[in-house]
């Protein structure tokens, strides 16, 4: 998941829980970020499909928080952009033939279920509104 992508929807997360029920635009949600808003609205779509923010579409429209910041926590926001595995996985196939080869890819598997268990439950402890509370 190292992509980026959680700071991202943070970043936007974090604005939207400023802005109140403000409607906030891609163009003015990137501005702050430094991206294009085209990588904005991706994430947007993604965080909508996830309950976490809704839009509207028009001159008047943009997005918001879909719940209450204090509902939101930063495991959801992990779960909606996890891409790939917390620590990523072996690209060769282990000689099968080797006592460390054959079992390495499930004690690995193993472990790295461990970490992110671990991961996830850290940041169910942070709501957006509690990482709100950062900028004050």
């Amino acid at each position: 998941m190292n992509s980026g992508r959680f700071a991202i929807s943070v970043h936007i997360l974090t604005l939207l829980a400023f802005a109140d029920d403000e409607w906030n635009s891609s163009e003015y949600l990137a501005g702050s970020i430094n991206i294009n808003p085209v990588l904005v609205r991706k994430e947007l779509s993604n965080l909508r499909d996830h309950g976490l923010v809704i839009s509207k579409e028009g001159k008047a429209g943009g997005s918001r928080l879909a719940k209450p910041s204090g509902q939101i926590f930063m495991s959801e926001v992990y779960e909606a952009v996890k891409q790939i595995d917390l620590l990523g996985k072996g690209i060769n196939s282990p000689n099968p033939d080797c006592v460390v080869g054959r079992k390495i890819n499930d004690h690995l598997d193993n472990l790295y279920d461990d970490a992110e268990k671990t991961l996830l439950l850290g940041l169910s402890k942070t709501s957006l509104a509690d990482f709100c509370l950062k900028f004050a």
